[in-house]
């Protein structure tokens, strides 16, 4: 037996609250599904599962607030699904015929015709004092009940049906408000966890900074080259290149990648590249491209652009939420020129990305007008030095440099 427990989406996060079972008892289920949303202070995110098997019991209820590292369902890595059981009885019985006493096979009763069909084959029954308060009122009459001999629709049908239209519409906007509400709450939360993780960063990291600019023009230049032969759906965009360039660079400056915990640093195998996204109604979430190192520009484009779709949808997965070993914030066309970013606890390190602004440069005895990209690491002081910090800075450059290389 295995069990599932409350995963912890960051360092602050103590609990959250269970909003919906997507799985029963019975269910079988493979590693990566997902099973659950939960409520937590980035908003509603979904639980995958994290081994394959059977769900052999909830033991969280919905609406529950369940503590990180709770058990919250019970999986079976063997047996057999409820499912599977229910169909393996049933499926004789579906193939039976049913026949009459003479022989003849029994024709099953049809559905009710749907009121639009009653409507193409028969005549409105209506009142003319109906149909003109209809009128009056705004009313579809074929969608009016009547009350009267036959089906007849009097003057008191319509303007019941009226006023029950008029209160859904009332209740849809009241939920509409809610959810409005709900959503401003959110953002609340959403600032205060972001607020309470970088006080807490700022307070307990000893930041270095570490400046350069990369000159942009040979990454660009074979971006529009290679952009040249696929669709608009399919071009790469500059973000990929920073993820897998950084990516890259950490399995050569590897001091980087990890957890500052218990006092120690902790350099994680696995390289998974957490890329900080705005949300429109406010906040951002940084959710992670998991072994990006492993991947091609294209798996990361799309694995990129279907994130942030998901991001600003509330549709992330726990694990995409959990799993960041280095952060990288890029500010985009329309940003600063240059980002000092506060470092994500327990990470030790984050790079930030300006806006890419042409400058004069020397290069090669002459002078020339180059698109040049402001690049600034955030190192934790404890975990590595600027030692180790130029060491990246340097690597990252030369494989931006070399982006056929990437």
């Amino acid at each position: 037996m295995g069990k599932f427990i409350m995963p912890s989406l960051g360092s602050q996060m103590i609990e959250a609250k269970l909003v919906k079972w997507l799985v029963e008892p019975g269910d079988s289920v493979k590693k990566g599904d997902i099973i659950g949303e939960i409520d937590t202070e980035k908003g509603l995110i979904d639980i995958e599962v994290f081994e394959d098997g059977v769900i052999t019991e909830l033991v969280a209820k919905e609406g529950d607030v369940v503590p990180v590292g709770s058990v919250m369902a019970v999986i079976d890595g063997k047996g057999e699904t409820k499912k599977e059981k229910v169909e393996l009885t049933e499926a004789p019985e579906e193939k039976k015929e049913k026949v009459t006493g003479n022989g003849e096979q029994k024709i099953p009763a049809g559905k009710p015709k749907s009121k639009e069909k009653e409507v193409s084959l028969h005549r409105i029954k209506a009142s003319p004092l109906a149909r003109r308060v209809a009128e009056d009122l705004d009313v579809d009459i074929s969608k009016v009940e009547g009350s009267g001999v036959g089906g007849t629709i009097h003057r008191k049908d319509v303007e019941a049906f009226a006023q029950q239209a008029t209160a859904d519409e009332t209740f849809e906007k009241e939920v509409e408000m809610a959810e409005k509400i709900s959503t401003m709450e959110t953002q609340k939360n959403m600032r205060q966890s972001i607020a309470t993780a970088m006080s807490r960063s700022n307070r307990e990291i000893p930041h270095y900074y570490l400046e350069t600019e990369i000159d942009m023009k040979a990454p660009l230049e074979w971006l529009e080259e290679q952009n040249k032969k696929r669709p608009v759906n399919e071009r790469l965009l500059p973000p990929v290149l920073l993820i897998k360039a950084v990516a890259n660079s950490l399995t050569e400056v590897p001091e980087l990648n990890g957890f500052w915990t218990d006092e120690a640093m902790h350099i994680e195998e696995g390289i998974h590249v957490g890329f900080a996204i705005s949300l429109r109604q406010g906040g951002l979430v940084i959710p992670a491209i998991l072994n990006a190192d492993l991947k091609s520009l294209d798996e990361i484009r799309t694995e990129f652009v279907d994130m942030v779709m998901r991001a600003r949808e509330g549709h992330l997965r726990s694990r995409e939420l959990s799993s960041a070993t280095i952060t990288i914030t890029s500010l985009g066309e329309r940003g600063a020129e240059k980002v000092y970013g506060v470092i994500y606890p327990p990470q030790v390190a984050l790079v930030g990305f300006g806006k890419i602004t042409e400058r004069p440069r020397a290069v090669d005895g002459s002078i020339g007008i180059r698109p040049v990209l402001s690049t600034v690491l955030a190192g934790d002081h404890r975990a590595t030095d600027g030692h180790t910090g130029s060491r990246f800075l340097e690597t990252l450059n030369d494989h931006l440099q070399h982006p056929d290389t990437l």
